[in-house]
């Protein structure tokens, strides 16, 4: 099964390259969906998240203040190294779980779709990495328009990972997606093509 990542940073508009990737049938893993499950999945990381940080991350049913609890992470490094040191281990081995379910159902291809792909260094279980990027003042507004937060929060969020430039020079293909989406879905079919010229897929 051929593997391909593909990665972001927040707010890079990532999720649309996604969707058309699954328009084409083509199986993709979620990476932040997988982040949510493995909360349902294995509840021993909410136990953990509680003796390391308290109560105060949960309302009066139990349930997790998932919004609350990302904006102190994301205000405080130390604090999000901790929160990582619990989830990630999980988050990852739920990845490859999914990605060996779909060997074995006769996927010829699946994506890896992770913000946080390089972060963790994913990218060098890939066989292809593709990036979508955008420039640093579209990144930052287009997530304070779909998260309603302000521009000292989303500077927070997207300065938490690797910066795009960086991330540039680790991935096979780049995506420019600042213009139209009619402009970034050529250039997927580009990418695609290309990637099935050369026998890969």
């Amino acid at each position: 099964m051929f593997k391909i990542g593909l990665t972001g940073g927040i707010g890079s508009g990532k999720s649309t390259v996604s969707k058309m990737l699954k328009l084409l049938s083509i199986t993709v893993i979620d990476a932040d969906i997988v982040a949510r499950e493995v909360l349902v999945i294995y509840p021993q990381i909410l136990e953990k998240v509680k003796l390391e940080f308290g109560d105060c991350f949960f309302d009066e049913l139990g349930e997790f203040k998932r919004s609350e609890f990302g904006d102190f992470i994301f205000s405080n490094e130390d604090e999000k190294v901790k929160y990582e040191a619990i989830i990630l281990p999980y988050i990852i081995q739920q990845i490859f779980i999914e990605i060996e379910e779909s060997y074995k159902v006769g996927c010829e291809i699946c994506v890896l779709d992770a913000p946080t792909l390089i972060e963790n260094n994913l990218q060098t279980k890939m066989d292809i990495n593709i990036l979508v990027w955008v420039d640093k003042e579209t990144q930052v507004q287009r997530l304070v328009n779909r998260d309603l937060i302000s521009e000292e929060k989303a500077n927070l969020r997207i300065n938490a990972q690797i910066p795009l430039g960086e991330k540039k020079e680790l991935v096979d293909y780049v995506i420019d997606n600042s213009t139209t989406v009619e402009n970034t879905k050529e250039q997927l079919d580009y990418v695609l093509n290309d990637i099935n010229s050369r026998g890969n897929i």
